[in-house]
């Protein structure tokens, strides 16, 4: 999930700028970069504008995360952006912020993934002494430690 902050102007036409790429999209049925964007990496898939919160949207990228896109996009209207993102089968686990012209990347490496195991029998993940049912709790507790670190 994106949420970009900034003023009521520039979310408005990133609002218009993600709800175009999603109707291309559902047009074409491929993915879609803003027209501004040159690189050829990075596309936008399954594009889903958050009615509730303006400046939200959710998407699919391919294999890792668009950040270099999405800070384009940021970049291009002045805005700070919160990106949350995940591709588990890549070992993807992470979270960028980019506030007031600073880029701040954070991810899980492959010795937060093995802190923890999963139990087939059990059909449960172990961690720190406590079972778990999911390893979405583990992965947020991992990058929320990392975060703190920083």
């Amino acid at each position: 999930m994106i949420a970009f902050e900034g003023n009521a102007s520039a979310i408005a036409a990133i609002q218009t700028l993600f709800t175009m790429m999603a109707e291309k999209q559902e047009q074409h049925g491929n993915g879609q970069l803003p027209p501004f964007i040159t690189e050829q990496e990075g596309y936008f898939f399954d594009i889903y504008c958050d009615e509730e919160n303006d400046g939200a949207f959710r998407y699919e990228t391919r294999w890792s995360p668009n950040t270099t896109v999405v800070l384009q996009i940021a970049e291009h209207f002045r805005v700070n952006f919160t990106l949350d993102y995940e591709e588990l089968g890549n070992g993807v686990y992470g979270k960028a912020t980019y506030k007031d012209g600073v880029l701040t990347d954070t991810f899980l490496e492959n010795e937060d993934f093995n802190s923890y195991e999963y139990d087939d029998e059990e059909d449960a993940y172990h961690f720190e002494g406590e079972t778990f049912e999911g390893d979405w709790e583990i992965l947020e507790t991992l990058l929320e430690r990392k975060i703190a670190k920083l």
